[in-house]
Formats: structure tokens, C-alpha cells, sequence
């Protein structure tokens, strides 16, 4: 319960905020706003349950201020960054139309406002699915990895990632695919869209990585990491980097949420409450040490995110409910957590 204390003084923050905003916008449908923001919460933790497994492995390697701080300031960049200016700022650059009157046309305009970002989502869909396709292929393709789920199918991926550069390579190959299949007057965004997509997932894996070896040469701990210069960069790189996944796993819900409604306040409040269940389950995984004692339910969310990161690249020439993507990623999550069960008992 204590994990989830700050989620339902949100929720209730959050609601109230919901009253007056249909009040003033939806007056006498009131209650079919509380409704959508229900079912957009309940979708959102459905659709992040493995972000949160993966935010886990990388909070348990940084201090307690900065897993206070994702929960403080993270909660603040999703809500508003991601769930709100990220979408604005999209439309803004797609559409070629001034960012101030794009935040207008999304709280006054709402039909017109989905409308842009209707035609905007291949390349906003392109570029998480290249994100977490990358994300995906660094965890498996590396030599390194010890521990296997699937034997036969890891055992592979462990000596494919002897090749240097494998994860790009398949990565690139995927999104000039998508292109065949992409309408030809807007292949040029979401290739654009893509490769932006593989490069700052390069660069934030690259600039955490670096920091992390240059921690290591100093045998220094994580615990010491608001004491040392070098160890708070790696902290705040890796804060970052968990900010562009939660950033790329939102994607597929804001775009989808538009399905339930047109308004970005309702859409942003709903998403807004899930997103803040997914990071209090966040910090109960990481204290509670689950991922250590389920070995492969970070193996099942990689899984879940490769999954996703298809569906997002087929998402951009091709409808897929939303529900499909829910359900596949909690298939992959149940089980690995049944299989690291068998595992303890063995």
C-alpha cells in the first residue's frame, strides 16, 4: 500500500481536475469523462506493465534521490512532456504550423487538432518502434548475457551480437521495409522519423555506458552516486534514458486514446493516472528486489518490447488494436514469471 500512497493522492488530484475541466468544456457529461479517464488509466498500465520491469533494472542501479526524483520530475516530464507538449510539438513540425496556436487548436479545436496527428502518426509510430526495436536487440545481441530464458533462440542472439553493430543493422533493415508498405507521400517523414529514432537511443545507450565504465575504473558504488561527479552523470544519463522509454511506450497509448476521445486534457489526466501506477510498481520492484528473484521476468519484458516495437512499425501503414498490444505484452510477462518460478523451485 505504502507504494502507491502518491498514486491515489494523484488520482484524486487528478480527478478533481477532471470535474472542473468538463464542467467547463463538457458540461452535463461530466460522468462520461470520468468514465474515458478510467478506461485510459486502466489501458495505460496495461500497456506499460513491462516499462516498468525495465524502468526497474535500471533504477536498481542508481541512488535513492534520483528513484525519488523519477518519481517527482519524471512524473511531471511524462504528464506534461510526453502525454501533452510531446504530441503538440509533433503536430507543430509535421503540420509546419506555429506551436502556440497548435497548443490552441489542441485545447479549442479538438477535432482539428486530431486531425493533424492522425497524419502525423507513422512518424511518430516509426520512431518509438525504432527506439524500442534497438532497446529490444542491445539486451539480447549481447555477448555478454549469461542468463537464458528461451535457450536455443538466446544462445543465437548471444553469438549474432559478436557482430558489431547487429542491433542497427536489423533495426535498419526493419524500417526500410516498413517503407514498401508506407503511403509514398510520406515515406521521406517516416524514414527521417526512424533513423532519429536508432540515433538517440545510440546516444543516450552510448553516453550511459561510457559513464558507467569511467564509475568503474574508480571502484565506486551506486550508493555513492550524489557524492561523486562522474557517478551523478551516469544517474542523470540513466534518468534520461528511462525518461525516452517511458517517452516511446506512451506513444502507442496517446495516438490510441484519440480513439476515445478528441480531448487532450481528458486524454492527458487518463494516461496521466496509469503512467503514475506504472512508476509507484516501478519502485515496489525495484525494493522489493523482484527482478533478482524472478531471474526471467526482465527476459519476458524485452520480449514484450520487441513485440511492441513490430506492432508499431506495422502500426504505420496498418490499424492494430490496441488491445492486441496490451495482450501480447502481458502474455510474454506471465510467462516469464511462471518460468522463473519453475526456476526457483528447480
Amino acid at each position: 500500500m505504502k507504494y502507491f500512497r502518491g498514486s491515489y493522492i494523484f488520482t484524486i488530484i487528478a480527478l478533481i481536475t477532471a470535474w472542473f475541466w468538463s464542467h467547463h468544456a463538457h458540461l452535463g457529461h461530466e460522468a462520461s469523462c470520468f468514465f474515458i479517464i478510467f478506461v485510459l488509466s486502466v489501458l495505460e498500465i496495461s500497456l506499460s506493465f513491462d516499462n516498468a520491469v525495465i524502468n526497474a533494472a535500471k533504477l536498481e542501479k542508481m541512488s535513492p534521490l534520483w528513484q525519488h526524483r523519477f518519481l517527482t520530475w519524471g512524473i511531471v516530464i511524462a504528464v506534461f512532456g510526453m502525454r501533452f507538449l510531446f504530441p503538440v510539438l509533433v503536430v507543430s513540425i509535421f503540420s509546419h504550423l506555429n506551436f502556440i496556436k497548435v497548443v490552441d487548436m489542441a485545447l479549442n479545436d479538438a477535432d482539428k487538432y486530431a486531425h493533424y496527428l492522425h497524419i502525423s502518426h507513422p512518424s511518430i509510430i516509426t520512431f518509438g518502434g525504432a527506439f524500442l526495436l534497438m532497446l529490444f536487440l542491445n539486451y539480447f545481441f549481447n555477448p555478454e548475457k549469461e542468463v537464458h530464458w528461451i535457450k536455443f533462440l538466446e544462445h543465437k542472439f548471444k553469438l549474432m551480437g559478436e557482430v558489431k553493430a547487429i542491433g542497427v543493422i536489423i533495426t535498419l533493415l526493419v524500417l526500410f521495409l516498413t517503407q514498401n508498405y508506407v503511403a509514398p507521400d510520406i515515406r521521406y517523414e517516416t524514414l527521417t522519423s526512424g533513423i532519429w529514432g536508432i540515433a538517440v537511443y545510440l546516444l543516450i545507450d552510448g553516453i550511459s555506458c561510457a559513464l558507467e565504465k569511467g564509475s568503474e575504473k574508480f571502484n565506486l558504488k551506486a550508493q555513492n552516486c550524489p557524492a561523486n561527479f562522474n557517478l551523478k552523470n551516469t544517474c542523470f544519463i540513466n534518468f534520461l534514458y528511462l525518461e525516452l522509454i517511458d517517452a516511446s511506450f506512451s506513444l502507442d497509448g496517446v495516438l490510441g486514446a484519440f480513439a476515445l476521445s478528441k480531448d487532450i486534457v481528458i486524454i492527458t489526466l487518463g494516461l496521466a493516472i496509469g503512467a503514475m501506477f506504472v512508476r509507484s510498481l516501478t519502485i515496489m520492484l525495484v525494493e522489493k528486489k523482484t527482478l533478482k528473484n524472478y531471474i526471467y521476468l526482465e527476459h519476458g519484458a524485452h520480449y514484450a518490447i520487441g513485440a511492441l516495437a513490430i506492432l508499431m512499425f506495422i502500426s504505420s501503414f496498418h490499424e492494430v488494436n490496441e488491445v492486441v498490444t496490451g495482450l501480447v505484452g502481458l502474455v510474454f510477462i506471465i510467462a516469464a514469471f511462471v518460468a522463473s518460478v519453475r526456476s526457483k523451485k528447480a
